[in-house]
């Protein structure tokens, strides 16, 4: 691999040295607990797992080392409107690799609509013709991506599909192939959507009580259950809603 096919971040892992109460939150989830040292894929890299193993808590400690607001945007927005961010970042440890990214975004769901105002408040113009207030919630997050993300830089997305009809989806799937593939651009994505996890080149952790692990895409909890639903949709809710009558 060239130096230019290298990602930003290389890989990662949690400095024990930097732990000061191991059986506190977070490092009491089994994720973080046995994380290890895992290997980020230069373009793509993908965090599935359950509610609750970990996967923004995670996403949200990466950011934050790269240098993003624990509450989302670029590099140069710092604004807070409450302060919920774990220890994690304190111990985690990125390696990074030859090259630097010119520029980034760390979007996260959750605190979109705080970032949206942060925008408007430093007039930024970036973003669009509008403000991301006067759109819906999913045009204002394919808005931010067609407008602001460019090339050379390291995306960190946190849950992008939750204001994305499946239509949407592939919509951002596409912007994301076009900047990973011919933009020299990293992601990092904490995801549920079977449809994002789609993408054909990249790396899948799936998180759980054993900690994380490389799966095929085929392999996720989350596409072997919708695969289920999908191909037999009557016997599925049969068997999922038959105690209640």
């Amino acid at each position: 691999m060239s130096r230019l096919d290298q990602g930003y971040l290389r890989e990662m892992y949690v400095d024990p040295s930097r732990v000061d109460e191991p059986n506190a939150y977070p490092f009491d989830i089994p994720v973080i607990r046995k994380l290890g040292r895992l290997v980020l894929h230069p373009r793509m890299t993908f965090f599935v797992g359950e509610n609750g193993t970990g996967k923004s808590t995670l996403i949200e400690a990466i950011a934050i080392n790269a240098g993003f607001n624990p509450e989302g945007g670029d590099k140069n927005l710092r604004f807070s409107v409450r302060g919920t961010e774990s220890p994690l970042h304190g111990a985690l440890r990125l390696s990074r690799g030859a090259r630097r990214e010119q520029d980034g975004f760390f979007l996260r769901a959750e605190s979109f609509y705080n970032v949206a105002s942060a925008l408007d408040d430093a007039g930024a113009s970036r973003y669009g013709p509008r403000s991301l207030h006067a759109m819906s919630h999913g045009e204002a997050f394919l808005a931010l991506v067609e407008h602001r993300f460019q090339p050379n830089s390291l995306y960190i997305l946190d849950e992008p599909e939750s204001a994305l009809s499946p239509q949407r989806q592939f919509v951002l799937l596409a912007h994301m192939h076009r900047l990973a593939e011919h933009g020299r651009c990293q992601f990092v994505v904490a995801t549920h959507s079977p449809i994002l996890l789609g993408y054909p080149e990249g790396t899948i952790y799936e998180l759980g009580d054993d900690g994380p692990h490389a799966v095929r895409y085929e392999d996720t909890a989350h596409v072997q259950l919708t695969r289920s639903f999908l191909q037999d949709r009557e016997r599925f809710l049969s068997r999922l809603l038959g105690d209640s009558e």
